[in-house]
């Protein structure tokens, strides 16, 4: 009788913990479906950190999420954008580099068919306001303003005067994205500097040490530079190289930038870079897949987050360097 009840109890015991084990196991959000646009190219600096962000919400929230990267294209994100509303996942997390004119017919075909539609790094203003309340937010700075600040705390922190050159290395052809190189521009232009702009162009897009040469063209042509805003995340972690090998030491070029990544902490301890804006790329991964699940499950409206007030310099930078070598900050 005793080997009975003491058997009982046992499966009873097995029961229990199977039972827990599998309500742990479970996800709250498991069975949704997202499609998720990264960026860049895989290993891109910035696009990894991204990646890093959203995977993180899908092992901690449980939805299933494919991972799309574009190479920074926009031309490859609208084919891609088609391609994902055409398998029918339950949201879309796209970043709005190819713009409202570009991506809204395919934002409105997605939302016809009930597939959810979120944005980050670059918002898409038309679609928001037309389809915020069915869960189509923004996660990412704004633009315009986080490039203006950039350009008027780099005159105000350097001393820069009225007369002094500096070189904007942006992406002005993009009707949204180029928003935050126009801010860095007209920040410099106001306070009376001389401003020279480069096009980042496709092959340094995706491969930013193939802008040395772009840069060792400019500094010879222009050795009276002092200030050089790269407006791109690769780009700005790249400073260090573009300099060296212009023969620059440590702050003879002032360099300033967009995002941390593990090389432009380096950067800034060396002296090669002295002010980045974070954009705090990790929850622009990890928000959009959250507002998915939310948006599907309980029907909620958009959220619209600024990501990037933050300056990083070499005064605070060993605050979240350790985040940054593990790709998170």
């Amino acid at each position: 009788m005793l080997k009975k009840i003491l058997f009982i109890g046992l499966i009873a015991s097995l029961c229990v913990l199977a039972f827990s084990v599998s309500f742990a196991e479970e996800k709250h959000f498991e069975g949704i479906r997202i499609r998720f646009f990264a960026g860049g190219p895989p290993g891109c600096p910035y696009a990894s950190i991204v990646y890093r962000g959203a995977l993180a919400a899908e092992q901690d929230l449980g939805p299933t999420v494919e991972y799309v990267f574009s190479d920074w294209d926009p031309e490859k994100m609208v084919t891609q954008f088609r391609e994902a509303v055409a398998a029918r996942p339950d949201g879309i997390a796209i970043m709005g580099h190819p713009g409202d004119e570009a991506l809204g017919p395919l934002i409105d075909e997605a939302i016809e068919l009930g597939i959810l539609v979120t944005s980050m790094d670059t918002p898409l203003p038309e679609a928001e306001g037309k389809y915020k309340g069915m869960g189509f937010g923004y996660v990412g700075a704004d633009l315009y303003g986080s490039g203006y600040m950039l350009g008027e705390e780099s005159v105000a922190r350097f001393g820069l005067q009225e007369g002094d050159r500096a070189l904007v290395w942006g992406l002005l052809s993009q009707p949204t994205r180029g928003l935050r190189t126009k801010g860095s521009i007209d920040a410099l232009e106001d306070a009376g500097l001389i401003v020279d702009y480069i096009e980042i162009s496709r092959e340094v897009d995706t491969d930013p040490p193939a802008g040395i040469p772009v840069i060792s063209g400019y500094v010879s042509a222009n050795p009276d530079v002092k200030l050089v805003v790269a407006d791109h995340g690769g780009l700005t972690a790249t400073l260090e190289s573009y300099f060296k090998a212009v023969g620059a030491e440590p702050g003879e070029i002032l360099g300033v930038g967009f995002d941390l990544t593990a090389a432009t902490v380096e950067a800034i301890r060396n002296g090669y870079t002295q002010l980045v804006v974070d954009q705090q790329p990790y929850l622009q991964g990890y928000i959009p897949v959250l507002q998915l699940c939310m948006s599907k499950k309980y029907g909620f409206a958009g959220l619209n987050i600024d990501t990037g007030s933050a300056f990083i310099d070499a005064d605070n930078v060993e605050a979240v360097a350790k985040l940054a070598e593990e790709g998170i900050r």
